[in-house]
């Protein structure tokens, strides 16, 4: 299985959805892609857990449900964006949007309106200016490369970004933001793991941010992957989005905080849902959410316990609800 879904029509001959009206307005909005590893997962998956990763990966007509209180921007990006692919909102830290590209494309995502064939890589004169920028903000002490997901890029292009913010003094700290690992898992390549230890050998403190939302994601592939980052002295900590119909129960979080920690990544963020166009569906309320999390953190190891955030509309930043 090496071919990415990426129409209705993919989808239409493996059954997995029934021609409509609507699912074809839907996919006019959103892009559809979802990768080998994952159709893997999904046909090798029952139950709850292919349900899990349906949700989470095909699109449904209840995303042409567009509320008007959802935004193109929720998190409001724009708003701190002081040059090419550069999101300045914290003091102390920065985003590096370097692509828009990602290996497959979550229906619940938040920047679902950039991402994708609408999306590009940052070009060369746009990162050497978002390099600028860094350089002469000597109060940033780390870079977030996100998107998109920044390991959908080659480690010869990767490395171009990283290598020069390794040359930043001020910048000691660069975490990676990327579904890859369990997404994508071939892609943890031997070429890409020397350029992450490379980066560790010279003095930076590097982190992958994983983001899984269910324990059904972790394939043996993906959980070898994550074995190989480790022991190239790379820290792992994860980031999951709190999902109607995908891991709002106390057994699905209990087994995918277990199974992060399993395999060397430390639960860190769990999030409400952005107000993003077309995710109502996926909405936990906010109650809800805080009762599992306390429940999670009366149940199972300290360690499994992520923190529960919501993003504050329009760039306001985060804060903690448990």
């Amino acid at each position: 299985m090496s071919r990415y879904w990426t129409s209705l029509e993919d989808l239409y001959s493996e059954s997995l959805l029934a021609e409509s009206q609507e699912i074809e307005t839907v996919a006019k909005e959103f892009q559809i892609k979802v990768s080998p590893t994952m159709q893997g997962q999904m046909k090798d998956s029952i139950g709850a857990d292919y349900e899990a990763l349906m949700r989470q990966f095909v699109p449904s007509a209840l995303e042409a449900n567009i509320l008007p209180t959802e935004l193109d921007d929720p998190i409001g990006d724009r708003r701190f964006t002081p040059a090419p692919g550069v999101v300045h909102r914290y003091e102390d830290r920065a985003l590096l949007k370097i692509t828009q590209l990602c290996e497959v494309y979550c229906r619940f995502c938040f920047r679902k309106e950039m991402i994708g064939q609408k999306g590009e890589t940052l070009s060369k004169s746009d990162l050497a200016l978002a390099m600028d920028y860094f350089r002469s903000h000597t109060e940033l002490w780390e870079v977030i490369l996100t998107g998109g997901d920044p390991l959908v890029l080659s480690p010869r292009r990767l490395s171009e970004a990283l290598n020069a913010l390794v040359e930043i003094d001020h910048i000691q700290s660069i975490r990676i933001h990327t579904r890859i690992p369990v997404i994508s898992p071939e892609k943890i390549t031997d070429e890409l793991l020397e350029l992450l230890e490379s980066v560790v050998d010279r003095g930076k403190a590097l982190t992958i941010v994983l983001h899984a939302n269910h324990a059904a994601e972790f394939s043996s592939a993906a959980k070898q992957a994550l074995l190989a980052l480790r022991k190239r002295g790379v820290l792992l900590i994860s980031q999951s989005v709190l999902l109607k119909g995908v891991n709002d129960t106390l057994p699905a979080l209990t087994a995918l905080m277990r199974t992060l920690i399993e395999n060397g990544v430390k639960p860190y963020y769990l999030h409400q849902m952005d107000l993003a166009r077309g995710t109502s569906h996926f909405v936990v309320e906010n109650e809800r959410g805080i009762a599992l999390v306390n429940a999670l953190r009366e149940s199972v190891s300290g360690i499994c316990v992520p923190r529960l955030i919501i993003e504050i509309p329009e760039g306001e930043g985060k804060r903690v609800l448990a």
